[in-house]
């Protein structure tokens, strides 16, 4: 039974960061893309950052050069360094993990930035 279980989550200042974890078991890690997704209230959920197989990376532009997705496939564990945050990255961050005909998603974490 594939799992994700992310943690990391918590309410944090305007301009503090925050790094998010999301551990994976029951799959191959390392044949995944992993990708952090969140959604806020009264939002569609939107995707946040992608790590491919191979360590390739993209972003959303609303979060590029203040977050960065990493992959350790010896821990199964893929990060989420969020930098700079403001109160319009308040959501809840879901880790997901996706290859061809599988897509599997954690419960999520909440992110809460305010003063």
């Amino acid at each position: 039974q594939v799992q994700l279980v992310e943690s990391g989550g918590g309410l944090v200042q305007p301009g503090g960061s925050l790094r998010l974890s999301c551990a994976a078991s029951g799959l191959v890690f390392s044949f995944y893309a992993m990708s952090w997704y969140r959604q806020a209230p009264g939002k569609q959920r939107e995707l946040v950052a992608r790590i491919t197989k191979d360590n390739s990376t993209n972003y959303a532009d609303a979060v590029k050069g203040r977050f960065t997705i990493s992959r350790d496939n010896a821990k199964n564990t893929v990060y989420l360094q969020m930098n700079s945050l403001n109160p319009e990255d308040t959501a809840i961050y879901y880790c997901n993990a996706a290859k061809i005909l599988y897509n599997h998603w954690g419960q999520g974490t909440q992110v809460t930035v305010s003063s």
